[in-house]
């Protein structure tokens, strides 16, 4: 059998389903310059961001109706990852 290379591998300790999240994570506004972290949440396959971004901190640069625009410093560089917000919650003590 080839060896896979989805979108997903390597990802079984990282992505295990903690707990159940209620609407509040959905229905939270965002607005740009609040600091958030980002946390996937494996149930929802819509709009998640690559596993490398897992528990990062970044600023939100524009929030929709249904996605989050977050700028993640990574290394030196600053990345741009547009997630849903099932996969965002909010920094605490920020």
């Amino acid at each position: 059998m080839p060896k896979s290379h989805g979108y997903r591998r390597r990802t079984r300790s990282l992505l295990k389903s903690r707990q159940k999240r209620g609407l509040s994570s959905v229905l939270r506004e965002y607005t740009p310059e609040d600091r958030v972290v980002v946390r996937i949440d494996p149930s929802q396959v819509k709009g998640m961001p690559h596993r490398r971004f897992q528990g990062l901190v970044g600023v939100v640069k524009e929030a929709g109706r249904r996605t989050v625009t977050i700028r993640v410093p990574v290394g030196n560089k600053s990345k741009t990852v547009v997630a849903r917000k099932e996969h965002v919650v909010p920094l605490e003590g920020s």
